[in-house]
This record gives C-alpha cells, sequence and structure tokens, in this order.
C-alpha cells in the first residue's frame, strides 16, 4: 500500500511512524511539505527513509506574508531527485487565514512551476471550489493534478472530465461522510488514491488520536468496501496510480 499524502514532519516521531506503516503493509509515502522548512524537512526525510518521496510546496495560508523569494526557494528544492510533486498548494476559504487575491497569485505561481516542470500538481482547496477551477481550467492540458483529501463533491465531473486525480483521506470512513463514499464509488479506477494527511484525519477506527500512515489502511478498506471491490486488488491498483502519478520508482 501506499500513503500519498502525509506531513510525517509533524509527528513526534516519524522514523517510528514508518516502522509501523511498514508493519501495516505501507511501503511508500509521499510526505508533503507546506512551508520552506517543512519542505526541507520532507527532503531530509525522503533521503533517509527508502520508500519515502517529497510534495514539496507553499499552503495558501502562507499567503498573507511574502513569499514571491519563497517560490524561488522552492524551485530550488523541487529539483531535489526525491521531490515528486508540487504541492500541497491551492485555495483555504475556509479558514480564511490570507486574502484570497494573494492565495490566488500564490496558486498561480506553482501552477507555473508544475507545469515547467512537468511535475504532479498537489491541490488543496476548501471553500473555493470555483476559484480553485478558475485557476485549474487554465492548466497546460499534459499537467497531472491530484485532488488532495477530496471533501467537495460539486468537484466530482469536473475531476472526472479533466482526468484528475482523486485522493481521499480519514474522513471517507466517517459515518456522516456518505457522499464521500458515494463520490470515492464514481471514481475510475485508474484515478483513485488514498491518503491519510497524517496527523489529521485520523479514520473511524482510530478517530481521536493523532493520525500516521499506518491508518491508511482503514481508508482502503472503506474504499473497497464503496466500491464493492477486493481491497487487496485496489491496493494494487492504486499502488499503479500512484506511480503513474508521481512518476515513482
Amino acid at each position: 500500500m501506499i500513503d500519498t499524502h502525509a506531513h510525517l514532519d509533524a509527528l513526534d516521531d516519524a522514523d517510528g511512524a514508518l516502522v509501523r506503516a511498514r508493519e501495516a503493509g505501507v511501503t511508500r509515502v509521499v510526505t508533503v511539505g507546506t512551508t520552506i522548512p517543512s519542505c526541507r524537512r520532507a527532503l531530509e526525510l525522503a533521503e533517509r527513509n527508502e520508500g519515502v518521496f517529497a510534495a514539496l510546496g507553499l499552503h495558501p495560508h502562507e499567503a498573507g506574508e511574502s513569499w514571491e523569494e519563497e517560490v524561488g526557494e522552492l524551485r530550488e528544492l523541487l529539483g531535489h531527485s526525491r521531490a515528486v510533486a508540487v504541492g500541497e498548494t491551492g485555495l483555504d476559504h475556509y479558514r480564511d487565514y490570507a486574502p484570497h487575491d494573494r492565495q490566488a497569485d500564490l496558486f498561480r505561481a506553482q501552477v507555473g512551476l508544475a507545469e515547467a516542470l512537468e511535475k504532479p500538481l498537489v491541490v488543496h482547496t476548501r471553500a473555493a471550489d470555483e476559484e480553485t477551477l478558475d485557476i485549474l481550467r487554465g492548466l497546460a492540458p499534459d499537467t497531472r493534478v491530484v485532488l488532495h483529501c477530496f471533501s467537495s463533491t460539486a468537484l466530482l465531473e469536473p475531476a472526472l472530465e479533466s482526468g484528475w486525480y482523486v485522493s481521499f483521506a480519514g474522513n471517507v470512513t466517517y459515518p456522516k461522510a456518505p457522499e464521500l463514499r458515494w463520490a470515492a464509488e464514481r471514481v475510475p479506477a485508474d484515478r483513485l488514491l488514498a491518503e491519510t494527511d497524517s496527523p489529521y484525519l485520523a479514520p473511524q477506527p482510530m478517530r481521536g488520536r493523532p493520525n500516521e500512515p499506518a491508518n491508511v489502511v482503514h481508508t482502503y478498506t472503506m474504499l473497497a468496501e464503496a466500491r464493492g471491490e477486493d481491497v487487496e486488488e485496489l491496493s494494487r491498483q492504486i499502488e499503479s496510480n500512484a506511480a503513474d502519478a508521481f512518476d515513482l520508482p
């Protein structure tokens, strides 16, 4: 299995979490940076742990400060051999920690990096569906897009029409999230991904505790149940999807 989105640097014991992940059958993890310091930590974790790769970006919450120089630093970090994606980046109008126009400018700058470097774009979007779509509709046609922690069914049809990858996190297991299971059932087999977003969004059996990559097995189980598929076959399909999405070896 693979966990396609985890904030390993935010865990108290990242190395221990990776050991537990392997014991649970999770052999690869894409860890995520959302600031320049966390991007550097993500690369350090990827360098010293086999099967760990890094997605590097500037979160929309960071758009309230001056970020123009940081985009230049980010471009340099993305040249690392273990850096497999740009992001997470996008728009967050729910927390509203940064002006919307600044968020959009930062998002567009990272879209430009993904296009120039021919890397996939990992997108965070919350309470900003239309604004996110407006920016993504301008993408170069061969740009790979991953909708991280999918939570808005309004984005499902545009995602399917555009061939974007749709990644489900632990919230797909929550009893009060039938709409996410409905969406998971409709994603084409070759566009489905699974993640933890650890240490956040622990799946239902672990809810109330810090999340970690080992717990992605619960998300796989729920996705298989929602789709009426065998969990082992689904795991192999998602592994293949992730390898294609992120150019993983």
